[in-house]
């Protein structure tokens, strides 16, 4: 058999990079749903899981890694430190930057008053929860410690109470929860937004989740609104206290809370103080509202607003024109601004890795259960520690029965690692205990010494035997939960600082929009330029400044409180009022209107109708020679819409439309010549906007309707004989018509498109 030569056995390869590589270049096409499964889903789950949502010890994982890294660095007792050393050492487990750590202990703070119950006792600048501008001072400047009710976050931390886990580049480890004593998941807020899912927990205050946890350890059907009365909000305020709406949240954990600002009224400085605001807002979002509201001229009674807010707390100051009435003022203020504002509550919590949507009573199930499982490995900890001990002090009372012997053994054992191994033999115990015994000090080798420590051994065998019972006792532990929860109420338990106020304490007002009433003129362009012109100024200046090849179609007298409605060539109207539009002068293009209502792109306007009362109607005239006549009424909203689609019918080209407040009179012309004029009493009147209306008059072969226009008494008797008493009508040739009516007098009656 022929042998292959070197260049056959090797394949030649192209000298590209690509030649290297399995598939390389090669297009594979994938399912969309794999494409996400694979890269997208990882990234969702890890900011649920592992970044966006509380768990069941009531915190996100930034805010146990700090916590924890300043319970490392010893801050529960010692001095404070700078932020920025506790942010530099929180690094070693939460691998992000300076920036977001920092951010975490802020909220967290004492100074930031973001937290019900603070976790940090901090000193400096850390800016304020409640206003937005009010920023806090770099890490460098501020100095931080663990306030002390974080003892109960940490309590017995160190008794394998919980499970450590490594970080993320395993060079130390960190607690997956903190063995927290009282429920702090509903004493302090939590907000975090996932992919696809948010959480919202509102706080609560401590005292009443204590008591409310105790009674529900006592009795699983106990009545939790009866305890825990709502929210506590750490800017105080005021609470709308609905009960169906708390038995809601407490049931389901979603719902809404209306929190209301608190004030009091200084008579003499004719001012009104806000103290305290919903926390759901911000001072500025106050004033910039409250801002905005008197410039559009809703709110006149105000003639100043300013920020007080010192070292002393919060102040909105509202300095008042003479006679005005505070209460009427704060109850509108409430309607218009965030000094009433809602807290939207949706619980959703980690319980083993997975989100779970759940009331106060399901969460606070899952917390005793939490406990138990940490109070059971916490004593089971101190049990195993005994049990050493015992066993110990058990070897050394085998020594008692002759120390002689046992330092006899000692100094004739020639190598020092037989030692442990000869007292085994010479006392019959066990490795541990020899190691015991041989470690004791010569000047303990005395009889006191020794038979203080089998002393112990009574109690140790009783501590043991109590261990035990309680290891094996459901309501043992949950004793030992209460009596912690009502030591955690009486060292750190606060008043209230949300109040309650309630449906019969909320006085409806009607906000009527305050626009001053007064004479106008209104001008529309061909083009769809606006003004609206006082008489005044108008008589000062009367020529109209128009675009080149622009003309003036329609001039009203109307007053600025006249509702608009401006009809396009897309079937549409778009509703405003004379009060939108600023006064102007003669000399001015005006307001585009197609840019100031917002119009579609290429929409074009056609015709303007004002009204006050929506009596009257519009007709709509089409080249098919149908007309219709829609009730004004059919354009009224109740709520305060800007655009109605469907404004007429657009199955045939409008040639022309009209508002009229009464029945009039109306020549229509055909593109043959032919002319009818009829009353438009005539014309049965359409509920429905878009209606194709009815035959008026009738056309023949390509004819189409050319032109529609108002007849009046002049033109009636000029053109008397092409009058008809029944539509739909044929008409008359109109040749004499140019003839009976000068042209100008035409156009000034037209309704030119």
């Amino acid at each position: 058999m022929a042998r292959k030569s070197d260049k056959e056995k090797t394949p030649k390869r192209k000298n590209t990079p690509d030649a290297f590589i399995e598939n390389a270049g090669v297009v594979i096409d994938e399912k969309i749903t794999d494409t996400l499964e694979k890269n997208y889903m990882p990234y969702a789950m890890s900011v649920i899981v592992s970044r966006a949502l509380p768990e069941i010890d009531g915190f996100k994982p930034s805010h146990r890694k700090l916590l924890y890294t300043m319970y490392k660095q010893g801050l529960l007792t010692g001095k404070r430190t700078k932020s920025a050393n506790v942010v530099g050492e929180t690094m070693k487990l939460n691998p992000h930057g300076d920036g977001a750590i920092y951010e975490t202990m802020v909220r967290m703070s004492r100074g930031n008053e973001t937290l019900l119950h603070p976790f940090v006792d901090s000193k400096g600048n850390f800016g304020k929860a409640y206003s937005r501008d009010m920023a806090y001072a770099a890490s460098r400047y501020t100095e931080v410690k663990l306030d002390p009710i974080c003892n109960e976050l940490f309590r017995d931390i160190d008794k394998n109470t919980v499970d450590f886990v490594p970080n993320y580049d395993n060079s130390t480890t960190e607690p997956t929860l903190l063995p927290a004593s009282f429920p702090t998941v509903l004493v302090n807020s939590n907000m975090g937004i996932a992919v696809s899912m948010a959480s919202s927990v509102c706080p609560f205050n401590l005292a009443e989740v204590c008591e409310t946890c105790i009674a529900l350890i006592k009795n699983p059907e106990h009545d939790i609104i009866s305890t825990l009365k709502g929210p506590d909000f750490p800017g105080g305020g005021f609470m709308l206290y609905d009960e169906d709406e708390m038995k809601k949240i407490y049931a389901t954990g979603r719902g809404s809370v209306k929190l209301r600002s608190k004030y009091n009224y200084d008579k003499s400085a004719n001012c009104i103080e806000i103290t305290q605001i919903p926390y759901s807002t911000t001072i500025e979002a106050i004033i910039e509202k409250i801002i905005e509201l008197i410039k559009a001229g809703k709110i006149r009674e105000i003639s100043y607003i300013r920020d007080e807010t010192d070292l002393s707390g919060l102040k909105i100051a509202i300095d008042l024109k003479r006679g005005t009435d505070p209460e009427k003022l704060m109850n509108k203020l409430f309607k218009l601004t965030p000094l009433q504002d809602n807290f939207s509550c949706n619980f959703n919590i980690l319980i083993g890795g997975t989100p779970k949507v759940m009331g106060v009573r399901e969460i606070l199930e899952e917390w005793i259960a939490f406990r138990e499982e940490c109070v059971k490995r916490r004593v089971y900890f101190d049990l195993n520690k005994k049990k050493d001990k015992l066993h110990l002090l058990k070897g050394l009372g085998k020594i008692l029965l002759d120390i002689d012997k046992a330092i006899k053994i000692v100094r004739e054992t020639e190598e020092e690692n037989e030692v442990v191994s000869n007292l085994m033999v010479g006392f019959g115990i066990d490795e541990i205990q020899a190691e015991y015994v041989a470690e004791i000090k010569l000047r303990h080798l005395n009889r006191e010494y020794i038979l203080n420590r089998l002393n112990e051994i009574e109690s140790l065998e009783k501590e043991i035997s109590e261990m035990e019972d309680i290891l094996s006792s459901k309501n043992k532990i949950r004793s030992i939960i209460i009596s912690e929860l009502k030591e955690v109420i009486k060292k750190y338990s606060k008043p209230r600082n949300t109040m309650f106020f309630y449906k019969n304490d909320i006085e409806d007002v009607d906000i009527v929009e305050e626009i001053p009433d007064y004479p106008v003129n209104l001008f529309l362009s061909g083009s769809g330029y606006f003004k609206k012109i006082t008489p005044q100024s108008l008589r000062m200046s009367s020529e109209q400044k128009l675009k080149e090849g622009d003309s003036i179609i329609i001039h009203k007298e109307a007053t600025n409180l006249t509702e608009l409605l401006f009809f396009t060539d897309k079937c549409q109207v778009y509703k405003s009022r004379a009060s939108a539009f600023d006064d102007t002068k003669a000399s001015v293009l005006g307001d585009y209107v197609p840019a100031k209502l917002g119009f579609d792109e290429g929409e074009e306007l056609l015709y303007m109708a004002d009204t006050i009362d929506y009596e009257g109607y519009m007709l709509f005239f089409f080249e098919n020679g149908k007309a219709a006549k829609v009730p004004l009424k059919a354009y009224e909203t109740k709520t305060n819409r800007k655009k109605l689609a469907n404004a007429y019918s657009g199955k045939s080209k409008l040639c022309g439309m009209l508002y009229i407040s009464e029945d009039i009179d109306i020549m229509l012309r055909s593109s043959n010549g032919k002319v009818i004029i009829f009353n438009t009493s005539l014309l049965n009147p359409k509920s429905t906007r878009d209606t194709i209306g009815v035959q008026t008059m009738t056309l023949k072969g390509n004819y189409v309707l050319e032109q529609v226009q108002i007849a009046d008494e002049k033109m009636l008797e000029a053109l008397k004989k092409y009058r008809v008493k029944n539509i739909p009508a044929a008409g008359m040739g109109g040749k004499d018509l140019m003839e009976s009516v000068s042209y100008t007098h035409l156009r000034a009656h037209e309704t030119s498109l």
